[in-house]
């Protein structure tokens, strides 16, 4: 049985690249008791592989967290599949609402002790008593109160390019971060109406329950997140009050839900929203990139990345492995480097 991929990246990607072939994006998770959570990452494997899926996938004793792209004309199948099992039966499907097929180039399905990372003790609060859901109608609602407070629970390099009117951008560099932050901001807003975002939704059923443990009684969360909100505004034809584009851990890396530009290249300081890696593989920084310090520095964060792909490429092997560079694929957006990137 293969149970996971044995192809090199590279060649995935650039098949991926060259594939004219329709692929649905989406992302969904459950809260759910799996007793053996590697068997069922197994069992999803073997499935999935069969009917091309691509995507990332974390299973875990409480349940599952999925981003992926289904074949099209498979996507049928892969709905009656998911059907088969029982909590996951008519569970809600993210469909992206700005996507060009191409979001993901193999199949990678972990085990983890958490569908997201959070830091807590579960075991210290009831997880099950979450915020109140709103759709998209009701958020425009209740986000026109006076007395309500929109936070967004997301990481500021996501903040950046794209978030609802009027809300709480907080710093943070993870989730896990942001709990005791907002937590903190929140103490003079006790009596209004708290209202929190995510991208997917998943963030929020865990934090809302957390902020209701810690005495916050009008607590909210937005169904679905950003994916879902942006797809019933097209849908009903209701005022869009996100701003700019939503991140999203794909290679897509963003995707647009309004026409502004709220963001700047990091290089330059020309408005952009254009997420990109840099590409020398031992730095990998996240930044922001216009198309004309992308050609500058040939997809670099820096004069010096860009020295160092130009190298033969046995001795960019050799230096990475002397660790003469360091990779910074955590470092979102934080550089010395970077002259224009958010500071908040």
């Amino acid at each position: 049985m293969h149970l996971h991929n044995r192809v090199d990246r590279e060649i995935l990607k650039q098949q991926i690249r060259e594939s004219n072939e329709e692929r649905i994006t989406l992302s969904f998770y459950q809260y759910a008791h799996i007793g053996k959570p590697t068997l069922f990452r197994d069992h999803l494997y073997l499935q999935w592989a069969e009917l091309g899926v691509l995507g990332r996938v974390y299973v875990a004793n409480e349940g599952i967290n999925a981003q992926i792209n289904v074949p099209k004309d498979r996507f049928e199948q892969f709905q009656e599949q998911l059907a088969t099992i029982t909590f996951l039966k008519n569970v809600r499907l993210n469909i992206a609402v700005d996507d060009n097929s191409k979001s993901f180039y193999k199949l990678k399905i972990q085990v983890k002790k958490k569908i997201v990372a959070d830091g807590l003790n579960d075991a210290t609060f009831d997880v099950t008593n979450k915020g109140i859901h709103l759709k998209a109608d009701d958020f425009n609602v209740l986000t026109d109160d006076p007395d309500t407070v929109v936070v967004d629970m997301r990481n500021h390099y996501e903040s950046e390019v794209g978030h609802f009117e009027n809300a709480i951008l907080p710093d943070v560099d993870s989730f896990r971060e942001s709990l005791p932050k907002v937590e903190d901001i929140l103490k003079e807003h006790r009596e209004k109406n708290i209202v929190m975002y995510c991208t997917g939704g998943i963030r929020c059923e865990k934090a809302s329950a957390y902020f209701k443990h810690k005495g916050f009684e009008n607590v909210y969360q937005l169904e679905g997140g950003i994916i879902n909100y942006a797809r019933q505004v097209q849908e009903k034809g209701l005022p869009n009050k996100f701003k700019g584009k939503n991140f999203v851990f794909d290679e897509r890396l963003g995707e647009r839900i309004s026409s502004e530009i709220i963001s700047h290249c990091h290089q330059c300081g020309a408005p952009c929203d254009t997420h990109t890696n840099c590409r020398n593989e031992a730095c990998h920084l996240l930044f922001i990139q216009c198309e004309g310090c992308a050609k500058k520095y040939n997809g670099c964060c820096t004069t010096d990345c860009q020295e160092f792909i130009e190298l033969p490429e046995e001795e960019q092997k050799a230096l990475r492995k002397l660790k003469q560079q360091k990779r910074n694929i955590f470092h979102k957006g934080r550089s010395e480097h970077l002259k224009h990137q958010l500071r908040q």
